[in-house]
């Protein structure tokens, strides 16, 4: 341990590690939107974070890894972000909204919503319909306040980005919601004259989104801050791409290239391989200014994060670039030269592991060039291990022991993409036959309690320096706790439009969730007590 500490201190990350300290870490990942509480409205919200936070330093788990909390618009998926830095409104706390009190009509509006029975899955239409409609109101009795107020004029000053994301949202909003790329040409590429101009026309709108943001950075800091306040750190979620739809590309069009849509190439999993519909970026401009837009996504990031998810890595070294129109077979990886991955993708970690003091857990999944992973390792950067993937394919595809996980790395059963390790067990017969023969098991039709404990002990017994499943892989030790049937567990299925994708909701509430005593017990002696597996 003593050597790899050096070494992960000595690297491009070491400033990072001495903050999160090199030893092993344990946590949970969950999407925000997911939870509810008896106070949120249709949705998770910012403060719903407090009392599992309170319950993660119970049980001695020092992370909590969110989702991106990007503004989507009207998608769920928060991975089509409408911008770098903007938050998702849905996500405020409306309960604890400053000069609440002062407006009985609209508590008393919260009260009733939050009084009707919640659907299975989330209503992003009507709660987006709800929310909107009640922080348009809000805004009118308080908004005054808010703008003159100290705290506020500080932010907007910090944060110039805001002004410009706030009026593409009134643009956006003036016009209908259609493409940018259809609006007048003094509005798709506005002159400084005209830019000032559009800022005194929209102002009264520009003031609620930017009131919106504001009012998003301050709960979301107060909640880092009341996570350090007990040890855990938040991680939060980069996402390496952005809607073409979004106010980034509005602004500065020369740092995306629109004549290519990002994707991945055919996969075991994906055979007519992926195209997402995201524009690519012009590395060669970006680098004109040593990279300063993703740098200003981390530096507004550490806000919020301890930690980041470098979304996608891959793609900083190379990207499955698809033309528009064409499935994701049709692509091709930019750049074509393959002795230019490496110097591209060295380049830019570098200049954003240097940017920030939060620590970057690379998403490494997927078809990766053999020249990633050493130099992840080199730069102090974790990679992601899904227990269910890592075999030792170049031989006889067994399972790779717990004890030969790289200790620069996160271990975990599934991801937001995958199925849960429930879903897994009935969709792939032959893995999981690979995988009773790896635990010397017996075949057994379904996973048995006494099975899940063992996998959940497993994962956060690797090698791996941390250790964080989705919520409801731990959930799922008590029935009542999740859905009957696994499919409902899952969050995304990646490269299909289904309505179901990013509107899983959590069976239980965070109250259910944080003072349900036999789901605390076994996660506790799971994780810490050598005999757990005697449950």
């Amino acid at each position: 341990m003593e050597e790899l500490s050096q070494h992960l201190l000595n690297s491009e990350t070491g400033h990072c590690w001495e903050k999160i300290g090199v030893f092993p870490h344990h946590g949970i990942a969950l999407p925000l939107c997911s939870l509810h509480s008896e106070k949120s409205c249709g949705i998770g919200e910012f403060y719903d974070l407090c009392p599992l936070i309170d319950w993660c330093q119970k049980l001695k788990l020092d992370l909590i890894q969110l989702l991106p909390l990007n503004n989507s618009e009207n998608d769920p998926s928060p991975y089509n972000a409408s911008s770098s830095l903007a938050l998702n409104p849905l996500n405020l706390s409306l309960n604890e909204l400053p000069h609440l009190s002062e407006f009985p009509e609209l508590q008393e509006q919260l009260k009733t919503y939050r009084s009707l029975p919640l659907p299975p899955r989330i209503d992003f239409s009507n709660v987006k319909t709800f929310k909107s409609t009640w922080l348009r109101a809000y805004f009118d009795a308080a908004g005054k306040k808010l703008i003159e107020s100290k705290p506020m004029q500080q932010f907007i000053s910090e944060n110039p980005w805001v002004e410009t994301y706030a009026l593409y949202e009134s643009l956006k909003n003036a016009f209908g919601g259609t493409s940018w790329t259809t609006w007048p040409p003094e509005l798709k590429t506005p002159t400084s004259d005209e830019y000032s101009a559009l800022i005194r026309e929209y102002w009264p709108m520009i003031a609620f989104y930017i009131t919106l943001q504001y009012l998003c950075y301050t709960q979301l800091k107060k909640i880092k801050a009341y996570a350090q306040e007990r040890s855990v750190f938040l991680m939060g979620d980069i996402p390496i791409l952005l809607s073409k739809e979004s106010a980034d590309v509005w602004e500065n069009p020369e740092l995306f290239d629109i004549n290519w849509e990002a994707g991945a190439p055919p996969d075991m999993y994906n055979i007519e391989g992926q195209c997402w519909g995201f524009p690519l970026y012009r590395w060669d401009v970006m680098r004109k200014t040593q990279f300063a837009w993703w740098k200003q996504r981390l530096d507004y990031a550490s806000n919020f994060y301890d930690l980041y998810r470098l979304d996608h890595v891959i793609g900083f070294f190379r990207i499955w670039a698809v033309p528009p129109g064409l499935t994701g077979k049709d692509g091709c990886f930019i750049p074509k030269e393959e002795a230019l991955w490496e110097p591209q993708g060295r380049e830019i970690l570098e200049a954003l592991t240097a940017a920030t003091s939060m620590l970057p857990i690379a998403e490494d999944l997927g078809i990766v060039p053999t020249i990633v992973r050493p130099i992840l390792q080199e730069m102090g950067i974790c990679g992601t291990k899904v227990m269910r993937w890592e075999r030792i394919w170049n031989e006889d595809g067994r399972f790779l022991p717990l004890q030969y996980y790289p200790p620069i790395s996160l271990t975990c059963l599934s991801t937001h993409d995958s199925e849960t390790l429930d879903l897994w067990w009935t969709t792939y017969p032959d893995e999981v036959q690979a995988f009773r023969e790896f635990k010397h098991w017996e075949y057994t039709p379904n996973l048995t309690l006494a099975q899940r404990k063992e996998i959940l002990w497993d994962s956060h017994h690797t090698s791996s320096l941390f250790h964080v499943n989705l919520l409801q892989e731990y959930l799922a030790l008590f029935s009542e706790l999740v859905s009957p049937n696994p499919e409902e567990e899952r969050i995304n299925t990646p490269g299909k439009l289904l309505a179901t994708n990013w509107t899983y909701r959590f069976r239980p509430t965070v109250e259910e969730i944080t003072t349900h005593e036999e789901l605390a017990k076994i996660i506790e002696k799971a994780i810490f007590s050598p005999d757990s597996l005697s449950l």
